[in-house]
């Protein structure tokens, strides 16, 4: 039973949860080689290294090549922020950190081990997780369910280890919500693909747990590629949870993902990120669901860290009833530009959608909101809010919006909000006076700021986004 707290034990609460972040939390980097790697650049041979190094059926490889070829023949994307930076002939596509994906936690490599444990992942798993899966550089290291979802049908592991096993299930979805002709980064990814997880919840099963991946990235001059696929069967419901982070270095890595969600017939299936990339780090995923008859899809996404982010999570929603939200937060600090928002595609009557974004910039920072929003004929009585909110903590900081909406069905409704605004004085002045230093009364407008979407994330890591956020403000000199 939960107790509710006054006003007063709020603050007092959140303050000491603000207390006490410090960058080598998350930015420490290990000494550590892996046992593999293809070495810089990319071409037909790296492809072939990999899909042979990892012992693939043909398909797998022959997808891997026509990938590839696609990659090389589409542009770059010039819509957006400038992407020239990418060094595509210094970049490693492929580090193998360990010979085997092991079920048993002590059977991990020391190494590795620690690095996650500093992360808290094994104490997450142990408390409240119903399963895990830990993935080290180019490679999933560990996973886990626990044996009650396991009795039931549930499939949850590195996909790696699901093309061996389940490999008629894994064809039936991978690529399908996500192909690799839909942009150069997704091509990227059916070329060089390594890790991620998949996750298939059987008929009418209820987790009650969440389920969770972290990705780790190490080295410098690298590149992470997973793959996850999360698949909600009829009347199932599931909440998958998936945390990033990556050491500072002085040359930058890449990060492109693909993550596809089916969400079939009455399902409901949630799916949280909270990413926090080094600014070392190019952040260029994909990320789309599919959503039927009467199921639900939620996206809570979390994006802190990171040089350049360009994201955009869709949800396509093809059966009558068919309903998402997102809910987002991005943090656009010193030298970085966060390019993100969401796409809600109408196409069945009687669906609905949500979407809320959060931004933040500090310092130089630049937020960019890049939506889209399409509702079409035949859409009867959908509906559809977007409401766009942004926090300028500096002069010098930006926050522009790129709302692209079609409305082609006349009975659906639609409202579009936005807004942009300072930390005021009167609320710092109010803060000070119950005791709060300048930082803390900064932190706190913002988190208040964010609380939309901060009250849809599980309580750990809503706690651990106060502190990053916290950490974020204090290393950048920005409050005060």
């Amino acid at each position: 039973m939960e107790v509710e707290l006054t006003k007063e034990e709020e603050i007092e609460r959140l303050v000491e949860s603000l207390k006490g972040s410090k960058a080598s939390d998350w930015e420490f980097h290990d000494k550590f080689s892996p046992v593999y790697s293809t070495g810089k650049g990319l071409n037909k041979s790296v492809v072939e290294e990999i899909s042979e190094i990892k012992k693939e059926p043909d398909w797998m490889r022959r997808m891997r090549l026509k990938a590839l070829e696609i990659f090389q023949s589409k542009p770059m994307p010039t819509w957006g922020p400038d992407l020239s930076g990418i060094d595509w002939e210094n970049t490693t596509y492929y580090n193998r950190p360990d010979e085997r994906t092991s079920q048993n936690w002590d059977d991990v490599p020391d190494q590795i081990k620690d690095t996650f444990q500093k992360l808290g992942i094994p104490e997450m798993e142990q408390k409240y997780l119903a399963g895990s899966v830990a993935q080290y550089e180019s490679e999933g290291v560990y996973h886990s369910l626990k044996k009650v979802w396991e009795d039931k049908g549930v499939v949850f592991m590195d996909l790696d280890s699901a093309v061996k096993n389940h490999p008629d299930l894994v064809k039936d979805y991978f690529c399908k919500a996500v192909p690799f002709t839909d942009n150069k980064f997704a091509a990227l990814n059916g070329a060089v693909w390594s890790g991620g997880s998949f996750l298939y919840v059987p008929k009418g099963v209820h987790i009650d747990m969440p389920l969770q991946t972290y990705f780790r990235m190490n080295n410098e001059s690298t590149g992470q590629f997973e793959h996850t696929i999360v698949v909600g069967d009829e009347g199932s419901k599931v909440h998958y949870i998936e945390g990033c982070t990556a050491p500072r270095w002085d040359k930058d890595s890449l990060h492109s993902a693909i993550v596809e969600i089916y969400a079939q017939k009455d399902s409901d299936v949630r799916y949280t990120s909270v990413q926090n990339w080094s600014k070392s780090v190019y952040n260029m995923p994909t990320k789309r669901a599919w959503v039927d008859e009467r199921a639900k899809m939620e996206w809570v996404g979390g994006s802190l860290g990171s040089k350049i982010t360009m994201i955009y999570p869709s949800s396509y929603l093809r059966g009558p009833y068919a309903s998402t939200s997102n809910l987002n937060i991005s943090l656009a600090g010193a030298g970085t530009i966060k390019d993100t928002g969401a796409k809600a595609i109408h196409l069945a009557p009687h669906t609905t959608s949500k979407i809320i974004a959060k931004s933040i910039s500090i310092e130089d920072g630049k937020a960019i909101y890049r939506g889209l929003l399409r509702m079409n004929k035949g859409a009867i009585d959908s509906r559809s809010k977007v409401q766009c909110d942004a926090l300028l903590i500096n002069d010098d900081s930006q926050s522009l919006t790129f709302p692209h909406d079609e409305i082609y069905e006349p009975t659906a409704t639609f409202s579009h909000e936005a807004s942009v605004g300072k930390i005021g004085t009167e609320e710092l002045t109010y803060l000070r006076s119950r005791g709060l230093s300048e930082d803390e009364a900064s932190s706190m407008i913002v988190l208040g700021f964010l609380d939309d979407v901060m009250k849809e994330i599980p309580m750990e890591f809503a706690i651990e986004m106060n502190r990053l956020v916290k950490l974020e403000m204090n290393k950048l000199g920005a409050v005060g």
